[in-house]
């Protein structure tokens, strides 16, 4: 037996004729064996183990199956017409992952990526067909033997074996070393494809963040201009008309701002995003100072953090034109959990509080309809209350669950 050999199966002493082992016995052994291995080789490719693994197990049993202590897998480089020893066993210290072996037809692997042929050589130093490579050299091989691994309709590389020993492959050897190159050709294929994919993802994830790094940048121009607009006309109503519509698109922008700077193109942390548009706020509202405190770590789908953003945008604005008439004053703003159900919004000022006939349901102002309408849209209920001083709007809004991503096997 193989010492690489893991198979538990007790080891009968094959009948003896005239002193002489029986050596068909001994030959089906190993065929059975070798088709172990290969079933082996095919469930741990199907159970998806990771592609080293793959490259490990495949060396490690195909020298097993050949009752030989080298094997290597030689990745091929077109860029250097070389292979490189991706893996092997029996090797001295420091040759896998490091050693090149020529890709010519001067060697036994180069003949065998070149002509696409299976090679057989189990005479290396009588062998006219090819040189002996050092590597080989350096460790007394004296045969070897190839075949092609495929991948994707492209060549990786080759499946190689070796031995110090004088006997040799048979042409059933080759059949079960294809077998394993066909095995690790199809992991081969899935690896590449993988990659291929995890490249695809990687560009759009790239391309969706300039998209939003450009589309933030356009919106805050549009902010500005208003903005400055704003500055600029005559009329104190359509000054303040101006001064909400630029911070409506800053709002909307900031929310761009979060998603290039971010990992995720989907979700936003809520808190955080709310925080920079308080920031935005306190500068643009010279009568209100704007306090801000949230929760971090609630994560929501992106449409649903602007439209509570701008919700956040539409009551900061109604405190300060209502509840502070002419007057400077101050405005808290709280996000907070509520549980595993949503999140809450309040904003809360101390100014003159509602009038008598105060009813939001039928206000007429942009800004209570705005509110509404985002509200309704999230599925969250408004609730007002009276303080004293002052009022609180509070907006209960449930999060909606955040899928669960696959991860493709």
């Amino acid at each position: 037996m193989c010492p690489h050999s893991d198979d538990k199966t007790p080891f009968v002493e094959p009948p003896v004729h005239g002193g002489t082992p029986d050596l068909s016995l001994l030959a089906l052994r190993q065929r059975i064996r070798q088709q172990a291995i290969l079933a082996e080789l095919g469930v741990s490719a199907l159970q998806g183990a990771t592609f080293e693994k793959l490259l490990a197990d495949t060396v490690r049993l195909t020298a097993e199956g050949l009752q030989t202590d080298f094997c290597k897998i030689l990745e091929y480089w077109p860029s250097e017409n070389r292979f490189l020893v991706r893996a092997g066993v029996g090797w001295d210290e420091g040759v896998v992952g490091v050693a090149r072996v020529g890709a010519d037809l001067e060697s036994p692997a180069g003949f065998a990526l070149r002509t696409g042929k299976p090679v057989i050589s189990n005479h290396l130093e009588d062998e006219e067909r090819f040189r002996t490579p050092d590597l080989l050299r350096r460790h007394n091989i004296r045969r070897a033997m190839n075949v092609i691994l495929q991948g994707d309709g492209k060549p990786y590389g080759v499946l190689e074996v070796d031995s110090q020993l004088e006997d040799e492959f048979q042409e059933h050897d080759l059949g079960f070393l294809q077998g394993a190159a066909n095995i690790l050709g199809m992991a081969i294929e899935r690896e590449r494809r993988e990659r291929n994919l995890h490249a695809a993802l990687e560009r759009h994830q790239f391309l969706l963040k300039e998209m939003n790094h450009r589309v933030k940048n356009s919106l805050t121009i549009v902010g500005s201009v208003l903005h400055l607009q704003a500055s600029q006309a005559k009329n104190e109503d359509l000054t303040q008309l101006l001064k909400e519509a630029a911070n409506r698109v800053t709002a909307v922008a900031r929310a761009h701002e979060h998603l290039y700077q971010g990992s995720d193109i989907d979700w936003l942390d809520l808190g955080m995003y709310i925080q920079s548009v308080c920031s935005d706020l306190d500068a643009s509202v010279p009568n209100c100072k704007i306090h801000c405190s949230v929760d971090i770590g609630i994560e929501i789908a992106t449409d649903q953090a602007i439209s509570s953003a701008l919700i956040v945008n539409e009551l900061v604005a109604n405190a300060c034109k209502y509840a502070y008439p002419n007057q400077l004053g101050e405005i808290w703003i709280v996000i907070s959990r509520l549980g595993e159900s949503g999140f809450s919004i309040s904003v809360r000022d101390k100014g003159v509080g509602f009038p008598v006939d105060f009813d939001p349901g039928k206000g007429k102002g942009l800004g209570m309809r705005l509110v509404s309408a985002f509200t309704k849209q999230l599925g969250g209920t408004v609730q007002i209350n009276a303080r004293t001083p002052g009022a609180e709007f509070v907006v209960d809004i449930p999060n909606s669950p955040r899928p669960v991503k696959s991860v493709p096997g």
